[in-house]
């Protein structure tokens, strides 16, 4: 019979985070435009139509989600 041995790593503790740590995760925004929260929106489509997209995506090397977007974007502008 075998035997498996896990080994478990250092338990956390409450100390506090280093002043460095909260400095570069608040600077990793500095100078960032401030994004607009995204909302998410299903859809149900044909088999079809997303294999259709989904190869034309690969295809381009894009994603199906920045593709459908700009075709929202387009109809329905920024508003």
């Amino acid at each position: 019979m075998n035997t498996k041995k896990i080994e478990f790593g250092t338990k956390p503790t409450n100390r506090p985070v280093p002043d460095a740590v909260d400095s570069w995760v608040d600077s990793r925004t500095a100078g960032q435009a401030v994004v607009e929260p995204m909302k998410r929106l299903t859809i149900d489509i044909p088999e079809s139509l997303h294999r259709s997209i989904k190869s034309q995506c690969a295809m381009r090397g894009s994603k199906i989600v920045d593709e459908v977007r700009e075709l929202l974007l387009q109809k329905y502008g920024n508003a």
